[in-house]
């Protein structure tokens, strides 16, 4: 049965590895060491630990770049990681935006929020330039009301959209909701010169459209009347200026439309099966709606809808580290397929390959050359997913993150590993195999020991004896003995010549990093 049953005694490698892999982008060799002798308790503290506030790019056409660059440089904090689940959940696209300062201000947001309020961060977003810009709320007045974000925000953000069971009717929602949820959402303007500050964030915002003082000339003042979904709500202005609503009755619509659609145990559940499908496994059963998804929804619920205590409860679970059964082949390590970012991300930071100073031009041609453009390659235009609903991985059934994987793609993520450790000119920085392993392998003059140090942290799952022999015999000894692999390993240290260490060590890595095994996490 699964259980979210607290998991006790202290991690050990595999799992320190498991929670490092899911919660960040990757850890590092360090990272595994160091909290493998704790508690998961004592794990979760140091992840949600809140880092400080990063400053803006200084060009805001570098925002991309700037942005992947703080996902590589964010530690063991779970708080970047949360900010890309914002970006998959509440997506916008670059292509449409085409305002890197809105994109950046967007993503601020999501950081100020990453560990906090999500019925808060929702309503935020309604008002977010850069939103108001893909989803056509600045388009949106009483004479011509634009339903596009009304319709995303119910069956994206918040409440989802269930099966069709009638026509307009979706079980969670209706299209008359979507048709009032629209004109409580009218009357707002995005801000081009970003001077309009949201008092709560101090982040830029949108605003309520006027006539210079109190009145919303541009909002739809008049009762909107929802479906029985939601308990036949009526929604209308708290304070007219004859028949215009003012400007804080505006916004006092926006808290009401939020109340209604938080007020729906269903909101609560659709958000724990978004979480649940980004950081455990896409498929969510029946036993797992019933034991995961409902308790994690109750905790949601009843702390005011704060992120950090589901999250908490999760990753603190017997099911998280699939100790809730003794099940071989339901196993939650090694589930989900990597994206390209967390396979990008997670081989830079394991190997603590060295970026470029940051904030440098060099900098920002290494992210660009050796992450963002890659990504592209690899099926991940970074801000510019193919669907409105953001990356297919994260929501579409019944592939989800399988969509990651096509014969091309798998062949780009190979072509990476190959690149990573062939030349600096490629990327800007570059992976040193024989380096990485005399100052990071216990004993590099023992082939078995390589080979078990990288497995152990590398692989998420645990392989076979066979497996573990081919890594061994054939990629890093390659048919030759044990005691051959030392003695060219000694002739390297005494000579410098490092020629034939590193064909083994370089054919090892390609191996290791090009299997199926590393593909998942």
């Amino acid at each position: 049965m699964a259980s979210l049953n607290p998991v006790t005694g202290t991690l050990g490698t595999r799992r320190s590895a498991h929670i490092l892999r899911r919660a960040t982008f990757g850890p590092n060799r360090a990272d595994i060491g160091l909290i493998a002798g704790r508690t998961a308790n004592q794990v979760i503290a140091e992840l949600f630990q809140v880092p400080a506030i990063p400053a803006a790019p200084t060009e805001y056409d570098t925002f991309k770049s700037w942005w992947v660059g703080q996902m590589a440089n964010s530690g063991r904090s779970i708080v970047e990681k949360m900010v890309f689940f914002y970006h998959t959940h509440f997506t916008t696209k670059d292509e449409v935006v085409r305002s890197g300062q809105a994109l950046y201000h967007q993503n601020e947001l999501f950081r100020y929020y990453a560990l906090g309020d999500f019925k808060e961060l929702t309503k935020k977003v309604c008002l977010d330039n850069a939103m108001m810009i893909f989803l056509d709320g600045r388009d949106n007045d009483r004479n011509n009301v634009n339903e596009n974000f009304g319709r995303e925000l119910l069956e994206l953000y918040s409440i989802g959209k269930g099966t069709q069971i009638g026509a307009g009717d979706y079980t969670h929602f209706t299209e008359q909701d979507v048709k009032e949820a629209a004109r409580v959402l009218s009357g707002y303007r995005n801000d081009e010169d970003f001077l309009t500050i949201d008092p709560d964030t101090g982040i830029p915002t949108s605003f309520v459209r006027n006539d210079g003082g109190t009145v919303a000339n541009a909002h739809d003042a008049g009762v909107k009347v929802f479906s029985e979904k939601f308990q036949n709500t009526t929604i209308q202005p708290n304070a007219l200026v004859g028949e215009d609503a003012t400007v804080d009755a505006t916004l006092d619509e926006l808290d009401q439309l939020l109340d209604m659609i938080f007020n729906q145990p269903e909101t609560a559940r659709h958000i724990c099966r978004k979480l649940y499908r980004f950081f455990m496994y896409y498929e969510i059963t029946p036993e797992i709606e019933q034991d995961i998804i409902e308790p994690l929804a109750a905790t949601f619920r009843n702390n005011n809808y704060q992120i950090q205590p589901v999250l908490e409860q999760l990753f603190s679970s017997e099911h998280f580290y699939d100790a809730d059964n003794a099940i071989n082949t339901d196993d939650n390590h090694a589930a989900i397929i990597k994206s390209p970012l967390e396979l990008i991300l997670g081989t830079i930071r394991y190997f603590g390959i060295a970026l470029p100073a940051a904030g440098t031009e060099a900098y920002y041609e290494a992210l660009e050359n050796g992450i963002v453009n890659p990504l592209n390659l690899q099926g991940m235009y970074l801000l510019n997913p193919f669907e409105v609903a953001g990356y297919p991985a994260y929501h579409q059934n019944p592939d989800f993150n399988r969509n990651w994987i096509s014969h091309n793609y798998l062949a780009r993520r190979y072509q990476y590993i190959a690149q990573l450790m062939s030349s600096m000119e490629n990327f800007g920085f570059q992976l040193d195999a024989v380096a990485w392993v005399e100052n990071n392998i216990s004993d590099p003059s023992n082939a078995q020991v390589i080979v078990q140090e990288l497995v152990d942290e590398l692989l998420p799952e645990i392989i076979t004896v066979d497996r573990f022999d081919y890594f061994l015999n054939d990629i890093l000894l390659d048919g030759l003995s044990m005691g051959n692999w030392s003695m060219e390993w000694l002739a390297y240290q005494g000579s410098n010549d490092d020629a034939a260490v590193r064909t083994q060590l370089e054919a090892l890595f390609n191996a290791l990093m090009q299997s199926p095994e590393y593909q998942l996490h």
